[in-house]
């Protein structure tokens, strides 16, 4: 694949099958890395612009008063799959986005919950997370992983589809991102999370996730997966295999990477993105503000990147026509049941303070079983 790389006073044209030789200069004060044939991963930590006029690409960065400034209309620079298509009806389109990543990261060690940890150097957004749930009517929610084979979700050969908003995205290791980008070296840069800590790939695997398949088996009967064209009999009674980000278990020390998915190599701190679960960050450990609003962003209990989900999550996966409510109308699983009993003000909604009172289970605890 060939596309234009442009950096400032230059007009590269890149052929992805030639070897590198790079030019390190600055410019008022800013280090650019320009390749003067073929490219290099280290050119992406200056100011950039990728164009590609085969599949319409444009991302351009630019660091300006302590800012990586990304403005892209995230149109992958890479072959897709098919969409529409079976398991994703959307088609992808072109998006306009600015995200602002600080060009110092402040490390804080504290793990918050990301929707949206990320973007990868060609504007695409990671995330890994779906809106995709099985309730139980014994009570169990399962949230449902992107790869997995119990539900066709569309995925294609990146790991990613296509939000309703026609939004591209990668879900797990963006395939053809890596190819493009391997020059023989184990670690490939792909990307930025949103506290300005690099994105990586490992070629050789080396680098290992610290999260574990629980023992035992699933709970859950009468367990149901619904969406806008179908609605399916799911049986969850089986081992945790990772169809479920409730499957896993964060065990401090058990791999090589912390919560979340990250790790020091050489006095810097790097976001790792992995063939095995949580394959991308559902969490940063750096300062950050998620450039999806208020409702995207909050703290997730540690350990358990796959539940119980927050009420922002809740109305991502339940308020359908957007207006930041969840009615009776709109509500799916046991919630359907318990309403009534959860609306404690009768005024149709559930609110944040009325879903914090009663159990919920996001498939490890469980709910008393009702007769």
């Amino acid at each position: 694949m060939k596309y234009f790389l442009i950096a400032p006073f230059f007009l590269l044209f890149i052929s992805c099958n030639n070897q590198s030789e790079i030019d390190h200069h600055s410019h008022n004060d800013i280090t650019h890395s320009h390749a003067i044939i073929g490219e290099s991963n280290q050119s992406y930590m200056g100011n950039y612009t990728l164009e590609d006029e085969t599949y319409g690409t444009k991302t351009e960065v630019k660091i300006i008063n302590g800012q990586r400034i990304m403005t892209t209309n995230s149109l992958p620079n890479h072959n897709t799959g098919v969409f529409p298509n079976q398991g994703n009806p959307n088609t992808i389109s072109e998006q306009s986005k600015t995200y602002k990543f600080p060009l110092n990261p402040k490390y804080t060690g504290k793990a918050t919950w990301a929707r949206e940890p990320g973007v990868a150097i060609n504007g695409v957004k990671f995330e890994p997370q779906t809106a995709e749930v099985v309730a139980c009517d014994t009570g169990e929610n399962y949230r449902v992983e992107a790869l997995q084979d119990v539900i066709d979700l569309g995925l294609d050969f990146n790991h990613a589809h296509v939000q309703p908003t026609g939004a591209y995205h990668y879900h797990g290791v963006p395939t053809s991102v890596v190819k493009d980008l391997d020059e023989g070296e184990d670690l490939i840069h792909i990307g930025f999370a949103h506290d300005g800590f690099p994105m990586y790939y490992s070629k050789s695997g080396k680098y290992k996730p610290s999260y574990k398949a629980l023992d035992g088996n699933r709970e859950g009967e009468d367990c149901t997966y619904e969406n806008p064209k179908q609605k399916l009999k799911i049986d969850v009674n089986g081992h945790h295999d990772g169809t479920y980000g409730s499957d896993f278990e964060y065990i401090d020390g058990y791999g090589d990477l912390d919560e979340c998915n990250g790790i020091t190599i050489n006095g810097k701190y790097m976001y790792m993105v992995t063939n095995t679960f949580p394959y991308v960050s559902r969490c940063l450990m750096g300062e950050f503000e998620e450039q999806r609003g208020p409702q995207a962003q909050g703290n997730r209990p540690n350990g358990n990147p796959g539940g119980p989900p927050s009420y922002a999550e809740l109305l991502e996966m339940m308020d359908d026509n957007k207006d930041g409510k969840i009615s009776k109308k709109e509500v799916k699983g046991p919630l359907r049941q318990d309403f009534d009993k959860v609306d404690k003000n009768k005024d149709g909604f559930l609110t944040e303070d009325e879903l914090k009172s009663p159990p919920r289970s996001n498939g490890q605890g469980r709910r008393p079983r009702r007769g």
